[in-house]
């Protein structure tokens, strides 16, 4: 993972304590509410419903041990000994108090870490694969690309009042989007031309939120030496022309739409024409130099099947069952990607408790070279695990309930904190998710049925990511009451696409029911090894439609 250099430590210290100097002011009424709010959003504190909630920033999803530790003593001593993974693979704390935020941030930077830019109108968190580095299939590592854009965004006084949020997410596997490029405001995938030189294929105009849309390819093949040039390009059309009256047509997805795709990149060219060849060309030895920071596992010469996993395997079904869906491929022989499901029927999907995150600290220094990361789907992964490890590995999570066999099967439920905590939800997430989890508690039927995605949300912001989930639901508010507007056929796998709504609304108790309905006209109508989405792509919305109303 990347290791701060001392200009990064500095930015992070300096920023802490002017943070500190302007939190002083505000409690002492000095400053308004109004004009504290973009101060403390742009360190990532919100107001929420019952209480602050900082959101920390882990940039594309790398955590050490180190830092897993000082997030537990975070969620002790600041919190109620809990944080949540979010959705953007950052992290969040529900209850911490304003008035200890500074020293909340003071102890992050101790570790190399901050909540820098995780809200307001500004570039947030960088996203990629969450196996990046690890993925065979991967044309390059990501990572490298994502700290040069995250330096590039941060504090960038071009950017920092844009009309609203902007996130951008970077993928390198050419046969999958594990990073979700489609529905962000900016995606970058890597790619090689026909010569095996590197570039990008930059999209833009993704999100999802009241108006999901999928994005656009701005920039086709974009030579590496000029993905900054290209990035800043694309953020000054949308810098220029986006909507600063109206926030809910202010996300660079409506202008894309409202100017067209070939009058953005038209626009896009006009920029890029004057910034190309300009002091934001990357160069070899600034490319050498970012690499050079990142640390390399010490790989052992391993065995592909050492005879402990193969006697594992052959004797144990529990652990056969989850090394089927939970462990991946290593582009190094020998080595696994190993992912904790953090969706045990009865917790919350993505939470963490201090002692878990300190076990969990101390195995990855046993078993994953001191390394974790944290997932789209609110999950963690040990990237560099030793298939001879695998075995006991597993014993391990199974001890601490990280062990559940069910990573993208139906009860891997995505799910946003909702009304139990945050202020803008419409309807509660949490009881939902744990609703349908046990209304499929069979594991054998669940992994009988295949992958199948479901995203709870509890509101249109769409933290949960209801409109890429195979089955989305989404909380909505009628006359005071909850209720769920339910979404199927949506993706982020290989393709991104927006599901269908299915129909009228349904009240709490009905959804597990509306579940289970539209599993049994997947069952009933599946060919042979043929997945959920597959099924759905085959046959329309129409017989789920009439299965649910009938």
């Amino acid at each position: 993972m990347y290791v701060y250099q001392p200009h990064d430590q500095r930015i992070v210290e300096e920023r802490v304590a002017q943070f500190r100097g302007q939190t002083q002011r505000y409690l002492d009424g000095e400053l308004s509410e109004d004009e504290f709010r973009p101060l403390r959003l742009q360190n990532g504190l919100y107001i929420q419903r019952y209480a602050p909630m900082l959101r920390i920033s882990i940039p594309y999803g790398m955590l050490s041990s180190e830092q897993l530790r000082m997030m537990g003593h975070i969620a002790r001593d600041y919190d109620k000994g809990f944080c949540h993974v979010s959705t953007r693979q950052n992290v969040q704390y529900h209850w911490p108090m304003v008035e200890e935020t500074p020293e909340i941030l003071a102890d992050l930077a101790k570790v190399e870490m901050h909540a820098i830019q995780t809200s307001g109108n500004c570039i947030r968190n960088i996203t990629t694969d969450e196996y990046a580095g690890t993925n065979p299939n991967e044309v390059a590592d990501p990572r490298p690309w994502c700290e040069i854009i995250r330096q590039w965004a941060t504090f960038n006084p071009e950017f920092a009042y844009l009309p609203r949020k902007f996130k951008i997410a970077v993928n390198a596997d050419p046969d999958a989007d594990p990073a979700v490029i489609g529905v962000h405001d900016i995606g970058v995938q890597l790619k090689r031309n026909d010569a095996g030189e590197l570039g990008f294929e930059v999209w833009a105009g993704g999100g999802m939120g009241r108006t999901p849309m999928t994005g656009q390819v701005i920039g086709e093949f974009v030579e590496w030496p000029d993905l900054l040039a290209y990035l800043e390009a694309i953020m000054r059309v949308y810098n220029k022309y986006g909507n600063r009256e109206n926030k809910f047509k202010a996300r660079i997805k409506i202008l894309v739409k409202a100017l067209g795709v070939e009058r953005y990149r038209e626009l896009t060219n006009q920029e890029f024409a004057e910034l190309q060849g300009g002091p934001m060309t990357l160069t070899q030895d600034e490319l050498d130099r970012i690499n050079e920071h990142f640390t390399v596992p010490d790989y052992a010469d391993e065995p592909a099947m050492p005879e402990e996993l193969e006697r594992a395997l052959d004797s144990d079904k529990d652990f056969r069952r989850w090394y089927k869906v939970n462990v991946r491929d290593h582009k190094v022989t020998g080595y696994s990607s190993v992912t904790l499901t953090l969706k045990k029927t009865g917790r919350v999907p993505g939470d963490l408790s201090d002692e878990e995150l300190e076990e969990l600290a101390d195995l990855a220094d046993q078993y994953s070279h001191g390394e974790v990361r944290t997932t789209h789907q609110q999950n963690m992964v040990m990237g560099e695990v030793r298939k001879r490890d695998l075995y006991t590995l597993w014993q391990e999570l199974d001890r601490l309930g990280f062990a559940t066999p069910n990573l993208n099967l139906l009860t891997d439920i995505v799910a946003c904190p909702g009304g139990d905590l945050c202020s803008l939800a419409n309807a509660k997430s949490v009881p939902i998710a744990e609703s349908i989890q046990r209304r499929f508690d069979d594991i054998d039927f669940v992994h009988d049925l295949g992958e199948l995605d479901i995203n709870i949300s509890g509101c249109m912001n769409a933290c949960g990511h209801h409109h890429i989930g195979h089955i989305g639901i989404l909380g909505v508010d009628k006359k005071g009451e909850e209720f769920y507007q339910i979404t199927v056929g949506g993706r982020g796998d290989r393709v991104t696409r927006v599901g269908e709504k299915l129909g009228p609304s349904f009240n709490a108790e009905d959804v597990p029911n509306v579940v289970e309905k539209l599993v049994n006209v997947y069952v009933e109508n599946r060919v042979a090894e043929e997945q959920f989405i597959d099924t759905y792509e085959r046959i329309g919305i129409d017989p789920f439609k009439e299965k649910v109303y009938a």
